[in-house]
């Protein structure tokens, strides 16, 4: 399950995809995107820090997107927030680590699972975009 801040965090996104280039304000955004604006500005400093967005200061100033939409998958936004997209550790990409309770990360006969469902998450979420969720083709989209 995603964490709020995950689907508060796509909200936005999708809010400044619709309406890119132009730089927006916490404000405009938090209630563009249903998102509460304390709780707001702290997962897009979040994502700016991550490189997923960018900010100006001044009064065009704002948030906006660091990359075309086109360029964000939703599984940048998902590790950027809440972290690999396995659940377990022993399941994540190249992961050498073994799981609580866990004797060998080879004999594990419950990491063939889970690595298989983090692999087929990851597929989804790896090739959906944000202009996929923004419905903004990338043909239209323009980029500064």
């Amino acid at each position: 399950m995603i964490s709020m801040k995950t689907r508060y965090a796509l909200q936005a996104l999708i809010f400044l995809a619709e309406r890119s280039p132009a730089p927006m304000s916490i404000g405009v955004i938090a209630q563009g995107s249903n998102a509460p604006r304390k709780f707001l500005e702290a997962i897009l400093l979040e994502l700016k820090m991550d490189g997923l967005l960018k900010s100006r200061m001044g009064r065009a100033g704002g948030y906006e997107l660091a990359r075309p939409a086109h360029a964000v998958t939703v599984a940048d936004v998902l590790r950027c927030l809440d972290g690999p997209l396995a659940l377990a550790p022993c399941a994540a990409r190249n992961s050498t680590r073994t799981c609580p309770g866990c004797q060998d990360l080879h004999t594990c006969a419950i990491r063939p699972s889970l690595t298989a469902a983090r692999a087929a998450v990851a597929e989804v979420l790896e090739n959906r975009t944000i202009a996929d969720l923004a419905k903004v083709p990338a043909a239209l989209e323009e980029f500064s």
